[in-house]
């Protein structure tokens, strides 16, 4: 059974069952809307033009049909959709139709639809679980300047309940700890720089963000032995976590365009984070406890931080946290006066 529901600016057939399973004969998931929503703001953000978009995990076709209807038409050249359940195909025609929008429609295994395709400008890999097996593909097939939008929704191996499954899938040792969830997503994008670097792509992340069961990350590729030398110098561990990518997680201007677009506590949340160069951040609770300090508001840490002449913003990451330049040694002796 199918009901019609909304979502952006897109009306969609999507199934009737309230549990999401990846067994459904269409996957879509109200979970992700947001994941969607970042990825229209994040290509209305960038600066390409005239794109040849590839979606190669299609489902119910809601991320097609947002992009068709919300993104300007010098956005896109050709999008194409594929999905390697005709059922769902079935479904996706219907809702392009339904939202009186045309994009290339392809029945196929996702890695055989990237692979035989003339190349992309945007690669979208949305998979329920880990996004592993479809990164080989998307890079080879990922055109110069392009962007490769990666989700992982294996957070639990990512960020340390699962040591050996992440020593296995993503080459690195996870610590759950305070900062797991920044540890796996810069532990995720170490892995797809790896895969890029094989083909002498260097992947350098201009938009990333940890949200409730999952690690979003939008990478934008660059050709050149130099280049990929380059983010593989910027990996390394971090508290005994890692290997991992020891870069910026944010360009700032996207994440600052990403924003005004988006008008959003959490982007904007993001876009102030993004402007301190710094890897980890500090949980308030975890320091007074291990110090024995005086427990201070959050927003009084903050301002003290800046009087002293370094930068402090809430992280997006954890509750009670924050991202500073600040030493921890400077930062515990300030809160302890």
């Amino acid at each position: 059974m199918y009901k019609v529901i909304e979502e952006g600016k897109a009306k969609l057939k999507v199934p009737k069952e309230s549990k999401i399973s990846k067994e459904l004969p269409v996957f879509y998931n109200p979970v992700m809307e947001f994941n969607r929503t970042s990825s229209v703001l994040l290509l209305k953000s960038i600066e390409n033009n005239k794109m040849i978009l590839g979606l190669p995990l299609g489902g119910s076709g809601v991320r097609a049909a947002r992009f068709l209807k919300e993104l300007p038409k010098s956005k896109i050249k050709e999008l194409w959709i594929n999905d390697i359940n005709k059922e769902a195909v079935k479904i996706i025609k219907n809702n392009l139709k339904l939202n009186k929008v045309k994009a290339h429609v392809v029945n196929n295994d996702a890695n055989m639809f990237i692979l035989e395709s003339k190349g992309f400008d945007y690669i979208d890999i949305d998979p329920f679980g880990s996004p592993n097996v479809f990164l080989d593909s998307a890079v080879k097939r990922l055109g110069r300047d392009g962007i490769l939008a990666v989700t992982a929704t294996d957070t639990g191996c990512l960020a340390g309940s699962f040591v050996n499954a992440c020593k296995r899938k993503y080459w690195a040792v996870p610590q759950k700890n305070e900062t797991m969830h920044e540890n796996g997503l810069r532990i995720l994008i170490r892995k797809v720089q790896l895969i890029g670097a094989d083909h002498d792509k260097a992947l350098t992340p201009i938009y990333s963000y940890f949200k409730d069961h999952y690690y979003r990350i939008f990478f934008r590729c660059k050709k050149g032995k130099k280049k990929v030398d380059k983010i593989i110098k910027k990996h390394g561990m971090f508290n005994d976590a890692g290997p991992l990518w020891l870069g910026q997680l944010w360009d700032k201007k996207v994440a600052a365009r990403v924003a005004k677009l988006g008008n959003d506590k959490f982007l904007d949340i993001i876009n102030r984070e993004s402007k301190i160069p710094a890897v980890g951040f500090y949980n308030i609770p975890k320091l007074v406890k291990r110090y024995r300090l005086n427990f201070l508001k959050q927003d009084e840490i903050i301002k003290r931080i800046r009087k002293k002449g370094y930068k402090a913003e809430i992280t997006h990451f954890a509750p009670n946290s924050l991202r500073s330049n600040i030493e921890e040694e400077k930062l515990i002796k300030m809160m302890k006066s």
